[in-house]
């Protein structure tokens, strides 16, 4: 059984080894020279069947949990989720649902939004290890760790959401879902790794952490893929490659 910094430092680099914006989804999302606006709609309808869960995952998280020390820190977490007050912002899916309606989506359309194949796997895996008291470990891996941590992803020097804003105009208050998360996630990530370092008593809790944060990552990128091949992007890149010079 690993030391706990070293359990720490084992989940960071397996949080750290998956990056999520390589997914060539991103070349044509970020794309300055060729802004698509079809698909930033679809991504972010697509990310915010995501978002309608968070809250609930993090509920399930804080009632389960064992450890009153990391009980409290949690109740942080969920009271921000749920009114905003810490960041002086909104409830966080309010925060989403302002940038939606920024890119000229209407409720309607954004409540008759189903998810994707990949995307309902991702948000499957996270809802039943949080539901169930014997993966609790898992659970807080795959959300406190590996969600969490999605936010923290930059490109370059630059976060993803800024680009966004300058590709397809959009004002700071319309990115406050992002700019909010990508500053409170780094010690929400930093609370999740101390709660699994102390929850972790077994070898094999510490692996099968290790094995979510992974697994959770991997589903983020397979949920990005397959808005990637769902607009037929991926046959666009084979016939370029397959174009004579």
């Amino acid at each position: 059984m690993m030391e706990k910094n070293d359990f720490k430092q084992a989940m960071r680099a397996t949080l750290d080894e998956h990056l999520t914006l390589a997914n060539p989804l991103f070349k044509h999302l970020l794309n300055e020279q060729q802004p698509n606006t079809e698909l930033l709609k679809f991504t972010t309808l697509q990310g915010y069947q995501l978002t309608k869960y968070f809250l609930t995952y993090i509920e399930h998280i804080f009632f389960y949990c064992p450890l009153p020390r990391h009980k409290t820190i949690l109740l942080h977490n969920l009271y921000e989720e749920e009114t905003g007050a810490l960041s002086r912002t909104k409830n966080h899916v309010v925060l989403m649902q302002d940038f939606v309606r920024a890119l000229g989506i209407s409720d309607d359309e954004r409540e008759a939004a189903k998810p994707l194949a990949a995307t309902q796997e991702l948000i499957d895996y996270r809802l039943n290890a949080v539901k169930d008291t014997t993966r609790l470990h898992i659970g807080a891996a795959a959300v406190l760790v590996a969600s969490e941590g999605q936010n923290l992803e930059t490109v370059g020097e630059e976060a993803r959401h800024n680009i966004l804003g300058k590709v397809y105009d959009l004002k700071e208050e319309d990115l406050l879902f992002f700019s909010v998360h990508q500053k409170e996630d780094v010690g929400h990530v930093k609370q999740g790794l101390a709660y699994l370092a102390d929850l972790c008593t077994t070898e094999e809790m510490q692996q099968e952490s290790i094995t979510a944060i992974d697994h959770t990552c991997r589903l983020f990128y397979n949920m990005y893929q397959g808005i990637y091949e769902h607009f037929g992007l991926h046959q666009l890149e084979t016939e370029a490659v397959g174009e004579p010079a």
